[in-house]
């Protein structure tokens, strides 16, 4: 098959290079010129994603995969289009389709009959019907249905272990049409591998939702269940703190029975899925009580957190605090939604000097997100964990010279490591 991938990014990268280890031809679009280049240069453009670079070297010298700026040299004639153009959403989480229209708008113009369409972008349910469809088949003269066919199919990844994820979690598929839907599972069967997967009713592979809308709620669905989990998480932690109890083994013991399965509490919730989502689906059903709730009680644990460091520190005016992780989580570089900016502005509102540590940021970049850079050995008078990054693990007092205080936000570390520092964690008294 001839397919192109718009939008090359930490997500449409490497699933292009997904389809093309598979033996298809695959050019890629993207609007970021530097990344087409690094692309064809075979040069991973961004790092942290396993097997992407050795794939790169292979595919595109044998000339499976390449990248353009221009959309008239990837759409024509294909097979199968695969959009994961970034939504964008402003701070309350609103959708801006600004982007996706724009793409949306490119793809109409060079679409051709015979192609399939997919969106893999998380979307408001509703959307590939209502905003889609009429966009594409306007833009292009082509009836959808007829002349091209239209589904949509969600990504279920995580960056960093993306190759890992698309073969063990089933690829849902939603189409506005029987004959599409069918279209979609033979395409996603083509270019994708799938773990065995015993524990699944109806086994791993493509699996056929019935409708675009039905898709389209099924990754809103996944995704709300974990943020409305955590938030239970964090207020059974914010109780079982001032009961004298210890939120972990109640967790632990819960989940011991089959029909519980209680997540961990945190200092936030980051990220461009879990905190956005939720958000999403309000746009759809703003009545959803549980819903609004549980991200109401994530957005203020940042805020809960920095009460816990000046209960057990005391005045934080004119006191040196680091925060430990810039990242949304550890071991990601990216700072999407992160925890880290309401931590700081908390922080700053009590009267502190804050600095912030990532091993995954420079200085510099540290800079340009708004920090003050801190490094390792350096004088502070508390630390509060942000990202639960490796290497925090392995932190002793004498890692952070004059530690008063060290608030484990993400339960990383443990009280006998910290002696003489006041140790805590959320979720223990």
């Amino acid at each position: 098959m001839k397919i192109a991938v718009i939008a090359l990014g930490k997500i449409g990268l490497p699933l292009a290079v997904q389809f093309a280890s598979k033996g298809h031809e695959v050019v890629g679009v993207d609007v970021n010129a530097k990344v087409v280049e690094s692309i064809n240069n075979a040069v991973e453009p961004f790092p942290g994603e396993a097997h992407l670079q050795e794939k790169l070297s292979e595919l595109v010298p044998a000339g499976k995969l390449r990248a353009t700026t221009d959309y008239a040299k990837a759409v024509p004639n294909a097979d199968a289009v695969v959009l994961v153009v970034p939504l964008f959403v402003d701070v309350d989480a609103n959708p801006d389709f600004g982007w996706m229209d724009g793409a949306t708008a490119e793809l109409a113009k060079h679409l051709t009959p015979g192609t399939l369409v997919s969106y893999e972008t998380t979307l408001p349910v509703g959307t590939t019907r209502t905003r889609w469809k009429p966009m594409l088949e306007e833009g292009s003269g082509l009836v959808e249905g007829k002349d091209f066919h239209l589904v949509f199919s969600p990504e279920r990844v995580l960056t960093g272990r993306v190759f890992e994820d698309l073969r063990k979690y089933p690829k849902l598929v939603g189409g506005l049409s029987d004959d599409g839907a069918k279209k979609a599972i033979e395409f996603y069967e083509a270019v994708l591998d799938f773990d065995d997967r015993p524990d699944l009713v109806r086994g791993n592979g493509v699996w056929d939702l019935g409708s675009a809308e039905a898709s389209e709620l099924a990754k809103l669905a996944e995704t709300t269940y974990r943020d409305v989990n955590i938030g239970l998480a964090n207020q059974f932690a914010r109780f079982a703190a001032t009961a004298g109890i210890d939120i972990y083994q109640v967790i632990e013991a819960s989940n011991s029975q089959p029909y519980s399965h209680i997540h961990q509490p945190g200092i936030a919730v980051g990220g461009h899925c879990i905190p956005v989502y939720p958000r999403l689906y309000l746009w759809n059903d703003p009545s959803a009580t549980v819903v609004r709730a549980a991200r109401e009680a994530n957005a203020g644990m940042p805020e809960y957190t920095i009460g816990l460091l000046e209960g057990a520190h005391g005045d934080l005016g004119g006191a040196t605090v680091v925060v430990l992780g810039a990242a949304y989580r550890g071991e990601v570089k990216e700072t999407a939604f992160s925890g880290v900016f309401a931590t700081v502005e908390a922080l700053k509102e009590r009267g502190a000097k804050v600095l912030v540590h990532d091993p995954m940021y420079t200085d510099e970049e540290l800079s340009s997100l708004g920090f003050d850079a801190y490094h390792v050995g350096e004088p502070v008078d508390a630390a509060v964990v942000q990202a639960n990054h490796a290497e925090y693990a392995n932190l002793t007092p004498s890692d952070l010279p004059g530690v008063k205080t060290f608030i484990d936000g993400r339960r990383v570390s443990s009280a006998d490591k910290w002696t003489g520092v006041t140790y805590r964690v959320i979720g223990k008294a």
